[in-house]
């Protein structure tokens, strides 16, 4: 799987001019199901996201995680993160993993996220998105799992 978070102090998501989730301070996380990912693998980069240091301590450091700091997340998902752009100047999306498994690994990833604490809302899956953020930092992380 395949991740890009972003630390926001807001985050929502619309479809079609209606809110369909939101957070305050936590993580935009746009999340891609690759093929062959498993549920494990799902499981294990939600486990890394909610432990990643990357919120600021009272010194300043980046040294608390969205655990620590009690942050919620926002889930979308989003298929152009497989984006291969090695040959030409249009994007391939083969390595992305089928609709089907697409869409329960990112379910999944986002209910293995919600088991571990943090107030977990997400987008609608393969829908066309507005999302809106301010990043906070800002911090945006690329994650390979």
């Amino acid at each position: 799987m395949r991740a890009l978070i972003q630390r926001v102090s807001a985050a929502r998501v619309d479809v079609g001019g209606a809110l369909i989730g939101q957070t305050g301070p936590g993580l935009l996380i746009l999340v891609c199901a690759m093929q062959g990912d498993t549920e494990a693998e799902a499981e294990a980069l939600a486990a890394k996201i909610a432990k990643l240091r990357i919120f600021k301590d009272d010194a300043g450091k980046m040294n608390r995680s969205l655990l620590d700091v009690g942050g919620g997340a926002l889930v979308v998902s989003q298929f152009t993160l497989a984006a291969d752009t090695s040959r030409g100047n249009r994007p391939g999306f083969s390595s992305a993993a089928a609709p089907t498994d697409g869409e329960a690994l990112y379910l999944h990833f986002a209910e293995a996220l919600r088991a571990l604490g943090p107030v977990v809302e997400t987008g609608q899956f393969g829908a066309d998105m507005a999302v809106s953020l301010v990043n906070d930092g800002p911090v945006t992380i690329w994650l390979d799992a």
